[in-house]
């Protein structure tokens, strides 16, 4: 026969709360409490991330159009260089400014492009990006 206080009958071998006892859980559900917590942080950088993957990826339009613009002045002139680059913009980003000059034997454009905050068309920020772009000038009449 056991004594003391695990042997069967007794209140704290047999899971019975004694009246007046208070019974602990420790640390039971702390997990859940520390990963409510890191939620927010978890989101926080994914928007970070996916908007610095939106600024390259605006970065990349801008200097490909500024190059097929160059391209395409560079043997049709002023403008088949601005319709070359905004064909070459998705939807989202036909609001480009875009210049197109001849510069010595060289023709040159510059596509401005705003990046979008989070989702292409709902809003942009106050970065410009530009993209520049050169061709030899194929012209015969320059």
């Amino acid at each position: 026969m056991r004594y003391g206080p695990d042997r069967p009958g007794t209140a704290r071998g047999s899971g019975r709360v004694r009246p007046g006892k208070v019974r602990r859980y420790g640390d039971r559900g702390q997990a859940v409490i520390e990963f409510t917590g890191t939620i927010p942080v978890i989101l926080l950088t994914i928007g970070l991330l996916w908007q610095a993957a939106l600024t390259g990826y605006t970065f990349s339009l801008a200097g490909n159009a500024a190059d097929e613009a160059a391209r395409a002045g560079a043997v049709g002139g002023g403008s088949a260089c601005a319709d070359a680059a905004r064909r070459t913009l998705p939807g989202n980003w036909q609001g480009a400014e875009i210049s197109c000059r001849a510069d010595g034997e060289l023709y040159r454009a510059t596509v401005r492009l705003r990046v979008p905050a989070f989702f292409p068309g709902a809003a942009d920020l106050p970065i410009p990006v530009s993209g520049d772009g050169a061709a030899l000038d194929e012209r015969s009449d320059r």
